[in-house]
């Protein structure tokens, strides 16, 4: 994705308020061997790559002055009740060195699964993201996390995700759990529903 700054010149709170009331957000960008440098962005455009999912864990082509550099969107602030981004920060990535970010998780399958089908149970995502190390060359833009064969009582970890090649998850030691499934209370599974009643016990005479 593309991303079109300015340099900016004018640093402080009194240029950042007349860059915003200009249509503008106030950024910058750091990391690498070079020193960081301060830049303004569209704020439109900004606001609505914000909205994508891809803008988060992508590497993102910024052009400054005509001159493009790869780096990757580290934060961001929103005014506390207003749809205006106040600040946006970027790190200059480097091709041969391995990054970290978060990526976000995108569950599949959960309605084929045993949990589901056969006891109607409620599959809860504990995790959304998980954080990654790779190559920016390798990064994905999201995870896949199939959910064909979750069976009742069972947790699916962070082990258990098939990761790209090259793509380590980063857990600080801890297999993570990202995904919980339980049988709602009173629920009846299709196996029980479909049993014959046992029959009654007869008095006696």
């Amino acid at each position: 994705m593309k991303v079109v700054a300015f340099k900016r010149e004018l640093q402080g709170t009194g240029a950042s308020r007349r860059l915003r009331n200009s249509g503008q957000t106030p950024g910058i960008i750091y990391g690498g061997s070079e020193a960081p440098v301060t830049i303004a962005l569209d704020h439109n455009a900004l606001f609505h790559a914000l909205k994508k999912e891809a803008f988060h864990s992508s590497v993102l082509d910024m052009e400054i002055d005509g001159v493009t550099q790869p780096v990757l969107l580290r934060d961001f602030q929103m005014h506390a009740y207003k749809q205006l981004v106040l600040h946006a920060d970027f790190q200059r990535v480097d091709a041969n060195t391995k990054i970290h970010l978060k990526v976000a998780l995108h569950f599949v399958n959960a309605d084929v699964s045993p949990a589901v089908k056969l006891h109607a149970a409620t599959i809860s995502h504990v995790a959304n993201e998980i954080e990654v190390l790779c190559l920016p060359s390798a990064l994905p833009e999201f995870i896949t996390v199939d959910l064909s064969n979750v069976e009742v009582g069972q947790s699916v970890h962070v082990s258990d995700i098939k990761l790209p090649e090259g793509v380590t998850a980063v857990t600080h030691g801890k297999n993570l759990t990202i995904a919980t499934v339980s049988v709602p209370a009173g629920q009846v599974s299709a196996e029980a529903a479909a049993a014959p009643a046992p029959e009654a016990k007869k008095g006696k005479k």
